[in-house]
Formats: C-alpha cells, sequence, structure tokens
C-alpha cells in the first residue's frame, strides 16, 4: 500500500508462498513503533476550532472514503473555554552509559514493514508447534531474499544460530518487543460509515494488540449506537476522551473532507501516530507519523498490470511484472 506523510528449523510444507504486501495491521505495526519514540510536548492554550465541510458522496474514485449515504453536517465547534496542554507524551530519558548501549537501532521504514510480515508468519509457524525456522525457510513464506531478511533481523540484534536457524518463540517475542506490541496500543477510530463500521467491528485489530476503544462520527444518527460494543461519541469529544483512554494511534475513515479537521483534533489530543484511509494527505506537525492506506491507488496499480497482461497476449508476448517480454 501507498505511504504517505503530510510533512513536506521448521518444514514449510504447509506453509503457501506469501507475498510481503502492506495490510492495515502492518501499518498499524508500523505505526506502534513511531508511537514508542515520539515526544510531544503541547504548552500552549488553545482553542477547539474545527470547521468540516463535507460533499454529498465520495467521488467514484475515492473508494476508501465511501461513508454512509447521509452527508456528514458542516460542523464548526469554538471551544467557549480553552485547553490547558501542558502534558508531555515520552519516552523516559536514557540513564548513564548501560542505557544508552541498550537504545534500540534505526530501523529503516521499510523494515519495520517487513518485520511486522516475519511476526505473522512466525505466529503461524509457532502455531504449528515449530521450535525453529532457517533464514531461507522464513524468507520463502515471506516472499523475501534470505539475505534481506537476515539484515532486517540484524536491526533487533537477532543473528540467528549457524546450522540451525533462529528459534522461533523467542524470535516471535523480539518482534513483538520491537514492533512496541509488548504493551497495549489503544486505538481511535474517526469516521464510522461503511468502511469505518467494518474497521470497527474486525476483531482482528485486539486479538493483535490493537484494541479499538473509541469510535467518533458526526452522524446524528449514528452518535450514541454501540459498533462491537464500542459507544460512538461525537468528533468534538476526541480531545476530552483520547486522553482519557489513553489512545496511542488514531485511525481517520471520513471522507476526504473531513480527514483534515478529524486529524487536526487528533493531534490537538496527543495521538502522534495516524492511519489514514481518507484519499487525502494530510498536514500534520513534524513529529506527527502518518501512514496512508488508499485503496483505489491499489486497484490503479492491478488495472495497469492486467492491462499489461491482455497488450502481452495480443502481441504474442510474456508478462513479466507488468511488462512485455519476447517469448524464447
Amino acid at each position: 500500500m501507498s505511504t504517505a506523510s503530510g510533512r513536506s528449523g521448521a518444514t514449510t510444507g504447509t506453509f503457501p508462498r506469501v507475498a510481503a504486501v502492506s495490510s492495515p495491521r502492518t501499518k498499524i505495526a508500523t505505526l506502534c513503533v513511531r508511537s514508542q519514540a515520539a515526544t510531544v510536548v503541547r504548552s500552549r492554550r488553545q482553542h477547539l476550532d474545527l470547521a468540516v465541510f463535507v460533499g454529498a458522496s465520495p467521488t467514484p474514485g475515492c473508494v476508501a472514503a465511501e461513508m454512509t449515504s447521509t452527508a456528514w453536517t458542516a460542523l464548526i465547534v469554538n471551544s467557549a473555554d480553552a485547553i490547558e496542554e501542558n502534558d508531555v507524551v515520552t519516552v523516559p530519558p536514557p540513564e548513564a552509559d548501560a542505557a544508552a548501549a541498550a537504545r534500540p537501532r534505526s530501523i529503516p521504514e521499510a523494515s519495520v514493514a517487513r518485520l511486522a510480515v516475519y511476526l505473522r508468519m512466525l505466529g503461524e509457524l509457532a502455531e504449528q508447534g515449530a521450535e525453529t525456522v532457517s533464514s531461507d525457510e522464513l524468507a520463502l513464506v515471506t516472499g523475501v531474499n534470505p539475505a534481506k531478511l537476515r539484515k532486517d533481523l540484524s536491526y533487533i540484534g537477532s543473528y540467528g544460530i549457524r546450522g540451525v536457524g533462529y528459534e522461533v518463540s523467542p524470535l516471535l517475542h523480539q518482534l513483538e518487543k520491537a514492533l512496541g506490541l509488548d504493551h497495549r496500543q489503544a486505538v481511535a477510530l474517526v469516521g464510522v460509515g461503511n468502511l469505518g463500521h467494518a474497521l470497527a467491528g474486525y476483531g482482528g485489530f485486539g486479538s493483535r494488540g490493537f484494541p479499538v476503544i473509541a469510535l467518533f462520527d458526526v452522524d446524528p444518527d449514528l452518535v450514541g449506537i454501540k459498533i462491537n460494543g464500542i459507544l460512538v461519541d461525537h468528533v468534538r469529544d476526541i480531545p476530552h476522551i483520547c486522553p482519557e483512554r489513553d489512545v496511542t494511534i488514531g485511525m481517520i475513515a471520513t471522507p476526504a473532507p473531513a480527514a483534515q479537521g478529524a486529524c487536526d483534533l487528533l493531534v490537538r489530543a496527543g495521538v502522534s501516530c495516524i492511519l489514514n484511509f481518507a484519499p487525502v494527505v494530510l498536514q500534520v506537525p513534524e513529529q506527527v507519523e502518518v501512514r496512508k492506506v488508499d485503496l483505489s491507488v491499489e486497484l490503479q496499480i492491478l488495472s495497469f498490470h492486467v492491462a499489461r497482461r491482455h497488450l502481452a497476449e495480443r502481441e504474442g508476448l510474456d508478462a513479466v511484472n507488468g511488462h512485455a517480454v519476447v517469448r524464447s
């Protein structure tokens, strides 16, 4: 999936070959790493000023932002009371040289995404009772080459055992710790239309360590109801509810025109990691990490490959990765 930020030894016979592709859970796991290291200092009084203006319906290309047929009403929130924001969300400073030596290495963004895929496959191996796995086997089922896999795992201090490979359980726990999954990551979802409703009702997030604990919308028909046991609150309550529930990650599934306003409220509430499903680039402060999931873009990429293959068939050529190649 596309990414955008608004800042300018076990046998694998039972394993299918799995491409190392991104998913919402992979995006969230990547955001989780950011939420560990982010420091948000807010020390000024602010008023809640939000204007969200929405058209009648999403455009056909805005697949990821499709919501309910009821258009979001224009919302202007002017708080009579200013909010005193002096809290700091930060990782405690390292103490002495020992803590500095134990400080985690910087991990490239692409490697972080692959670590989440390795974790998923290791979980399946563990469920099958596997105790060890070689780098070749793990690389095969995750769709990467062994050298790249070993390099990725070296970032978290795992180098395996020569002739044995990696112990599944210890490596799984290492990955969970590296991805910030060794403690709870609370998620808030803004926008519970068609897409948001599906995300809110999906139980896989909670089982992976990302429980959705807050839902927000502006539609009066949705505010006040429960989805998957969670009460839908009005978006104007984001600055109060998110800090109370220790929300670390926000998901935005609103129509495009409403996404920036929702993002601003999440940032104001101290949420520094955001997964954006709306087809728009969000403008955020430097310390806020944004991951973008645009389903229409993914469909357009697949359409490109379909068109190339049809062209290759007509011209008697083979298509490799979307490119026509002369048959030998």
